[in-house]
């Protein structure tokens, strides 16, 4: 890839791989980072990287960043919820804060899959390739992930 090539990638990619980055973090600091983190990647790897595949190499180096921070830092992703018994239940949530709650209650791999077919808008070989699986393990995990997001939406938020 050339420099030039590099800067094309900057500006066509960004946006995208920030709200994956996002999603997984839920914190716009962090997904920050992520981005900044794949991009000086990618710039010390551009004689190495093909063009073409550049979008599907960000994604990677964005999931493969994040899990290795989460590794680091040991971060608790899962919010608690309160307990019914005890404290009231907040009835204003919007369903957008609903179903970011649910997703961060899955599976990491899981939340990866979803993240990119149901968010992103990728093909499941390109899920594969991005997270290094393969395309049946892609989609048993995205009917996994959507079966545990029903399951938790029912029970926890009394969605039907």
């Amino acid at each position: 890839m050339t420099v030039q090539e590099y800067n094309i990638s900057v500006d066509e990619f960004a946006d995208a791989i920030f709200r994956f980055a996002y999603k997984l973090t839920q914190s716009k600091v962090d997904a920050d980072d992520l981005v900044q983190i794949s991009f000086e990647k990618l710039w010390r790897a551009h004689e190495n990287v093909d063009f073409a595949k550049v979008k599907s190499w960000l994604f990677t180096t964005i999931y493969r960043s994040f899990i290795d921070s989460k590794r680091r830092m040991r971060l608790d992703l899962i919010e608690s919820f309160p307990d019914e018994a005890g404290e009231e239940r907040n009835t204003d949530f919007e369903l957008k804060e609903i179903l970011d709650k649910a997703l961060s209650m899955i599976p990491e791999i899981q939340k990866s899959c979803i993240l990119l077919r149901d968010y992103e808008g990728y093909a499941y070989d390109e899920i594969g390739e991005i997270l290094q699986l393969s395309e049946a393990q892609v989609k048993v995990y995205i009917f996994r992930a959507r079966t545990k997001m029903k399951q938790i939406l029912t029970e926890k938020f009394n969605l039907s």
